[in-house]
């Protein structure tokens, strides 16, 4: 009999079209959040180590795909620009996380029949 206490489940959560393209996932949501926390998507994109561009980019496309804007934005100056998220962005990364906290439930509960499972070889 094996026992398997060792090891501990991983996932990613992405949403995607009918076609398969990616709308947003847990790197997004991630983003999002830092963006919101920090108030800057320059600071969020040092922090989590991405680049800049990409998410920008990234964000754009996912607000075009949603249909509507995630980010606000002011232009630098003397305390230079800010990103922040919309009401809409809020709600969006709000609803992600009680889905997120549901599968993260069900992926607990899932977790443990997988490990009895392997116990049980």
């Amino acid at each position: 009999m094996h026992k398997f206490i060792n090891i501990n489940p991983e996932y990613k959560v992405w949403f995607s079209t009918p076609e398969g393209e990616g709308i947003l996932g847990d790197g997004k949501w991630k983003i999002l959040k830092k963006i919101d926390e920090c108030g800057s998507l320059v600071q969020a994109c040092e922090d989590m180590k991405i680049t800049y561009r990409r998410t920008w980019n990234d964000l754009k496309k996912i607000e075009t795909l949603l249909g509507f804007k995630l980010l606000e934005t002011s232009r630098g100056g003397v305390e230079g620009g800010s990103t922040r998220l919309t009401d809409d962005g809020r709600k969006l990364i709000k609803a992600f996380d009680h889905f997120h906290q549901r599968m993260d439930a069900i992926m607990k509960q899932e977790f443990t029949v997988f490990v009895d499972e392997l116990n049980a070889l």
